[in-house]
């Protein structure tokens, strides 16, 4: 999705969904807060980097610019400096607020 930005709502369930940004492409998705970003992502047609799934590669790193994540995994691949300076994994990585993340290598695949 490409374009003007929604607000984060509740589906069907009531659950509350997140308003995910991606810069510089400026690709905006709705992310499921009990699945992954790199899985919503994906599930809107957005390609991120990515290749192992579990945290350890490295190959989804990227800034999180605005909100706030949790991390599947009691500890990813990253230091505690890094996640200090808003560096996060998409791939373990859940929303617990609306984001912007710093993703250069994003694309559309629709």
């Amino acid at each position: 999705m490409h374009g003007t930005e929604r607000p984060a709502h509740a589906d069907a369930a009531g659950a509350r969904r997140m308003r995910v940004r991606i810069e510089p492409g400026g690709f905006v998705f709705e992310a499921d807060p009990a699945r992954t970003l790199l899985q919503s992502a994906e599930d809107a047609g957005i390609e991120l980097p990515s290749s192992c799934r579990n945290g350890t590669c490295r190959s989804c790193l990227c800034r999180r610019v605005e909100g706030t994540v949790r991390y599947r995994i009691e500890w990813p691949g990253l230091s505690a400096e890094e996640k200090t300076e808003g560096w996060t994994l998409p791939c373990v990585a859940e929303p617990l607020s609306d984001l912007t993340l710093d993703v250069p290598h994003a694309r559309s695949v629709f």
